[in-house]
């Protein structure tokens, strides 16, 4: 009696599958089984142990020189419960190259890695810099049909730029939306091919035009940069970031099953070594007076587009309308590293839920809510 209803449930599921496949959204699986199948609904700061990565190698370290006052200030009650609240897994405030406050919590040390979501658009970035010192790219103005011809062929994309796809002016038909399982973010991320997931992609604008979040342009970028340099970006970043920066440990850089980086997301690191990457925004592509990246370019990087309305720059988020100025690199769930360029102060800040407040431009209140903490934290 059984058996044909079974029969009918497995045509059914077989039916389902089969459909899955053929409308190409096949990375479903592969996302149900990293989230649903784990306990969890989403993407987290630790599942970078499910996908493949390349490495990004590190030199000599150089850890940060620890301030005489180093941690000896106590966090004050508005920050214990905010950082709780949102289940932070550490905290650093480093100010004039010393590391003043190192806080860690649910099993998290300084050598312990999560993942940088959208934080890695900003290496991203500094690569492209990194790219034109080396005279592998002309400039940011570069069609991105020097590397793909195809786009000269495209609907608006003869006129779309490296520097269009940096300052999110790309005019891609591309739905920036972290909750829909059918939309482009979560097939980057689950799916097999990057190349398939960009590529297929068409504009829906002229380039240049208007401001839009969006990761696929920095994966786009990633694509040109990488056929630019002719090597993996991981090994590219770890030569001209991670070695000359002495960062303490290796990285790990996410890719797809074609061993792509995902140029748009997911570095693996810890919150110190990160931190070395604002501290290379801080002090114009120097470290110990060492120039890395040519100071004009990170110039650009922190400074708004007019299209922005002074959020974006090139690869930065930005807040000059702040009291106290700033820019910072931003990924999912509120990691944030955050430069105050008046204050000589780096903040660094990971864990699993973002604040939920946002500014009169849709910026994230907790960054500034973070900044005038640590400043209680410098007072004397």
């Amino acid at each position: 009696m059984l058996k044909k209803p079974l029969n009918i449930f497995l045509l059914v599921v077989a039916t389902i599958i089969l459909v899955v496949y053929i409308s190409g959204y096949n990375y479903l699986f592969k996302g149900v089984r990293l989230t649903y199948l784990r306990g969890e609904t989403s993407s987290t700061i630790d599942d970078g142990e499910y996908f493949p990565s390349k490495i990004i190698s590190k030199a000599q370290p150089k850890p940060w020189p620890t301030d005489i006052n180093y941690n000896k200030k106590p966090l004050s009650q508005a920050l214990e419960k905010h950082l709780k609240d949102t289940e932070s897994v550490s905290f650093l405030v480093i100010q004039n190259g010393k590391l003043l406050q190192e806080r860690y919590w649910d099993d998290y040390k300084k050598n312990t890695t999560s993942n940088s979501f959208s934080m890695a658009k900003t290496v991203s970035v500094l690569l492209l810099g990194k790219a034109i010192d080396d005279g592998r790219i002309a400039s940011i103005n570069q069609p991105i049909s020097t590397f793909y011809p195809e786009y000269s062929e495209k609907e608006f994309g003869k006129n779309l730029t490296l520097g269009n796809l940096a300052s999110m002016e790309a005019g891609l038909d591309w739905d920036e939306d972290y909750k829909n399982p059918f939309k482009p973010n979560a097939q980057a991320y689950y799916g097999f091919s990057l190349a398939d997931v960009i590529f297929k992609r068409n504009l829906k604008q002229n380039p240049g035009e208007k401001f839009e979040y969006q990761s696929g342009a920095t994966l786009l970028l990633g694509f040109a940069i990488g056929k630019a340099v002719g090597v993996p970006l991981a090994d590219y970043a770890s030569a001209k970031l991670w070695k000359p920066l002495g960062m303490e440990q290796n990285a790990e850089w996410t890719t797809d099953e074609l061993g792509v980086e995902k140029t748009f997301c997911c570095i693996q690191s810890n919150a110190r070594d990160f931190a070395k990457l604002g501290s290379l925004l801080l002090n114009g592509g120097k470290f110990e007076n060492v120039l890395l990246i040519d100071e004009k370019f990170v110039s650009q990087m922190i400074t708004p587009t007019q299209n922005s309305n002074g959020v974006y720059g090139m690869g930065v988020w930005t807040n000059y309308d702040s009291k106290t100025h700033h820019y910072y690199l931003r990924g999912l769930y509120g990691q944030y590293v955050i430069v105050v360029p008046e204050y000589d102060m780096i903040i660094v800040r990971f864990g699993n839920k973002e604040g939920e407040q946002k500014d009169a431009k849709n910026r994230p209140a907790e960054v500034e809510f973070y900044i005038n903490e640590a400043m209680k934290l410098t007072q004397k």
